[in-house]
């Protein structure tokens, strides 16, 4: 045991790690940085303890191996690393983030928190959830160091797999592969990904991973043996030339050849492609293309190229602005090679500028990850410290429109930010949403109207008689929630005015009247509610004083505009009527301006067919009205001697008269068409006017028609009923 001061002892093991992570830091640090890791070094040792054990490692080891990683393998600096050494301490409460943030600042502080919070996060199925699962970590961070720290940490878990218990190596090894393997990919750090990938295959398939480890060491000196061969006159006739150029041999991984052998079904003797030749040129840009086409006739002088296998993106680079010229040629021995053929820029960009290789490998992608790529890259390959600090001070945003949740069983569900308990429990099931009264987040019970935050996980609370109403719509933010919820407030609508009209109907029958549309305007105006289903959701709810209702119906009626009294000798000059069999008087309609002055009635409008009767009024001469009209029961009362009977002709006449249809439906999209539809072209009859209003999901309306009989209206009314969203439809009297 050596002494670090007069209370702290460390083993020979620990300090020699802290030695070689204080050399490191006195080179890639600033003497700030330096001295905090002292600092950090201090308070590790005081809060850890034998107990705090990394699978096998103690805490504090490891955190000294991560951080080292921290500065040599990633180029990470101050916050980075010291969030490195400390934030395995914070879940078990030995360090605060409140203690990290007095004695290093906020940026440390955060960086800890948010490795601490992710490093607590396991999800379920990381097979099909795997792109959630990455896309959530990024969506949880706001410095991409945190990132780059979890994928150094897995690096070196991977590393030490084999002190893993053996049941919990799979698991693991599975995890690294589909989400941290490609996540790292998706950052550029292809070391990484490569070393990730091997290391899983070798726990995944371990037969394979041995076997084709064993035959690539076996194959070594042949292939080396083979690539100086095949380098050797091309680097001859190119140093000939005058070319100022570099070649090396690029050997692909092992889980690449695997993948290679699995896809094509080869075995490992038929991958002829397990290295690429790259010839890089140092070119002035005005020369670069000529300059690669001219290496390709050197290289295609030596060996037959097959021009199946010619791509060529200097003439026209890749979306992602990738450029080189590659070619496959048959080599010594007759096997095939790939070359590659660029300068330093295009292999500057492929390697590191935007990524490319993850973008044409690994799928698409969009412009923001792109630039955020092109930064992380040049900030950890450039060697200035204004490049390591603006990598500090990045801020991850892309996914800052989304956020990603657990279920109870762990799986992931992606919403959008701001998202509620109620656009979750839709999300899963509308059956659930429905009936949904909150949720239980972390342990805690919550509202539906609570906010989601990445990383939750997310119980529902339901209540079987629970039902939706409209405001939940001013709190939901996915179109799935609010789509859901209208379609079931019109299923309740379209439930309440069924009962509704059932009630009102059963109890006007056994007044012996008829519920029309006139005693529902009147129940309308009587409790001030805008629409029938309104009206009905009254009955429903027994709000409404059938007394006085019935009384309004009897005794407030419209009053007719006609003046009090008339000469009786006036009425046989206006009407001038004629005598039937019984001897009455009556007026025959012909539908047409003729020996009588009269007028249809526009209070009831009266179609052939119709029961009639003539009234004589003072100032416009006889009026026609349906036996049924609002007004026929004042008018009987009051000027009984100047009502006559009207008659229809005997034959029907080419007339056409106006009628009113009032129409209730569910206000859905197209509605209006279908019936314009149906009235106009399906049963040839012309339309008028429309007006129609909207409300909760209902509409109502009346359209204006012109019909020669009460027959062919009552056909019409029958085929408006039949289509689909309508509710009803009558004949209205007003």
């Amino acid at each position: 045991m050596r002494e670090e001061s007069s209370k702290i002892f460390i083993s020979q093991q620990t300090e020699r790690k802290y030695r070689a992570l204080l050399r490191a830091g006195r080179t890639a640090l600033q003497p700030d940085g330096y001295k905090d890791i002292r600092k950090a070094f201090r308070m590790i040792m005081q809060a850890g303890d034998e107990n705090t054990s990394l699978y096998g490692q103690l805490a504090l080891d490891f955190g000294l191996d991560l951080a080292l990683s921290a500065v040599e393998e990633l180029g990470l600096r101050r916050s980075a690393v010291l969030a490195s050494m400390l934030y395995r301490f914070v879940p078990s409460g030995k360090i605060s983030t409140d203690e990290i943030k007095k004695t290093f600042g906020d940026k440390v502080a955060v960086i800890t928190g948010e490795l601490a919070r992710i490093s607590g996060i396991n999800v379920n199925d990381t097979v099909h959830q795997a792109e959630n699962f990455r896309n959530m970590l990024l969506a949880m961070i706001t410095d991409i160091s945190v990132i780059l720290i979890k994928l150094g940490e897995r690096m070196k878990l991977m590393r030490i797999l084999d002190q893993f218990p053996e049941n919990e190596r799979f698991r693991f090894a599975s995890d690294t592969f589909y989400l941290f393997a490609p996540l790292a990919h998706r950052l550029g750090l292809y070391n990484i990904k490569s070393e990730m990938e091997d290391l899983s295959l070798r726990q995944i398939q371990p037969e394979a991973y041995r076997t084709i480890t064993r035959k690539l060491a076996e194959t070594t000196a042949k292939r080396n043996r083979f690539i100086r061969e095949f380098i050797q006159p091309v680097n001859d006739e190119l140093t000939r030339q005058g070319l100022d150029f570099s070649i090396k041999a690029r050997l692909k991984s092992v889980y690449s050849i695997y993948n290679k052998m699995v896809k094509q079904r080869v075995d490992f003797e038929e991958v002829y492609d397990l290295f690429a030749i790259r010839i890089i040129l140092n070119s002035p840009p005005e020369k670069e293309k000529s300059d690669c086409w001219h290496v390709y006739s050197v290289v295609t002088d030596f060996y037959q190229p097959n021009p199946l296998r010619m791509r060529d993106w200097i003439s026209v680079p890749k979306s992602n602005g990738y450029e080189s010229l590659h070619t496959t040629v048959i080599g010594p021995e007759g096997r095939w090679v790939e070359v590659q053929i660029r300068t330093i820029r295009m292999d500057e960009v492929a390697e590191k500028g935007l990524a490319a290789h993850w973008k044409y490998k690994g799928g698409q992608a969009d412009e923001n990850m792109v630039q955020l790529l092109t930064q992380i890259r040049e900030s950890l390959e450039s060697p200035d410290a204004e490049s390591f600090e603006r990598l500090d001070n990045m801020k991850l945003n892309l996914y800052s429109k989304e956020i990603f949740v657990f279920t109870p069983k762990g799986d992931l569900r992606k919403l959008p930010v701001g998202s509620t308990v109620l656009d979750f429990a839709f999300d899963i099931h509308s059956g659930l949403g429905a009936t949904c009264v909150g949720a239980k987040i972390n342990g805690k019970n919550v509202s539906i109207r609570h906010a989601l935050q990445n990383g939750d996980k997310v119980e529902i609370n339901t209540f079987k008689n629970q039902r939706p109403n409209a405001d939940w719509l001013s709190f939901v933010v996915t179109s799935k929630a609010r789509n859901r919820i209208k379609t079931l407030l019109k299923d309740e609508e379209r439930k309440i005015s069924e009962q509704g009209r059932e009630i009102l109907t059963r109890r006007f029958k056994n007044w012996k009247m008829v519920l029309d549309d006139h005693v529902l305007k009147i129940i309308q105006k009587m409790y001030r509610v805008k629409t029938y289903t309104e009206v009905y959701a009254l009955a429903v709810d027994d709000r409404i004083d059938y007394a006085a209702l019935k009384e309004l119906i009897l005794e407030k009626e419209e009053k007719p505009k006609t003046p009090e009294r008339i000469d009786e000798q006036a009425v046989v000059k206006l009407a001038r009527p004629k005598q039937g069999k019984d001897g009455k008087d009556f007026v025959v309609i012909d539908g047409k301006a003729g020996e009588w002055d009269y007028k249809l009635a526009k209070c009831c409008n009266p179609v052939y067919g119709d029961r009639i009767f003539a009234f004589v009024t003072i100032n416009e001469g006889v009026k026609i009205h349906r036996e049924n009209c609002p007004n026929a029961r004042q008018m009987a009362e009051k000027f009984g001697y100047r009502i006559l009977d009207a008659r229809w002709p005997a034959t029907e006449q080419e007339s056409l008269y106006q009628a009113d249809l009032w129409i209730t439906g569910y206000d859905e999209i197209g509605i209006v068409n279908r019936l314009t539809d149906v009235i106009s072209k399906e049963m040839n009859t012309q339309i008028r006017s429309i007006s129609i209003n909207t409300d909760k999901g209902i509409f109502e309306g009346t359209i204006s028609i012109l019909v020669k009989d009460t027959g062919s209206l009552d056909v019409l009314i029958n085929r408006v009923k039949k289509v689909k969203g309508v509710l009803n439809a009558t004949r209205t009297a007003i």
